[in-house]
């Protein structure tokens, strides 16, 4: 009898906690969530802090940062949703949380990255980025 391994379950697991949170983040800068519990509430505030974040950065490339950012949260998520190249995906997910993590650490300070997991979630993506594709092994 076919049975998923707990290797499996830990990689969905870890591909549903990524993609989630990247829409989760996505959908507040779209005002999708109620003003008690947003970061942002709206796409202006969001570019705010893209600004923040980046303070080298051009005022003319900020917004483009924004979007570009976006898009690929929402494009990282849908694939590892579905499970399409999940490593290259994966690592590409960790990457992008590193240099937010590093950008915030950078810019605000070392409590935020930690106060929200963003290392964690580097660390998970890129851990899910090792993982082999094994789906169903019999027993």
């Amino acid at each position: 009898m076919p049975f998923i391994t707990n290797q499996k379950l830990i990689e969905i697991f870890l591909r549903l906690a990524i993609s989630i949170s990247f829409l989760s983040a996505v959908a507040d800068r779209f005002g999708l969530w109620s003003k008690e519990v947003s970061a942002w509430g709206n796409w202006d505030n969001f570019v705010a802090y893209t600004r923040v974040l980046n303070p080298l950065i051009p005022e003319s490339l900020i917004n483009p940062i924004a979007i570009i950012a976006t898009a690929a949260e929402v494009i990282f998520a849908i694939f590892l949703l579905i499970g399409f190249k999940t490593e290259l995906f994966a690592k590409l997910s960790g990457f992008i949380l590193l240099i937010f993590a590093l950008s915030m650490t950078f810019t605000i300070g070392i409590k935020g990255p930690l106060d929200y997991s963003v290392f964690t979630s580097a660390a998970a993506a890129f851990a899910l980025s090792l993982m082999k594709e094994k789906y169903l092994e019999v027993g």
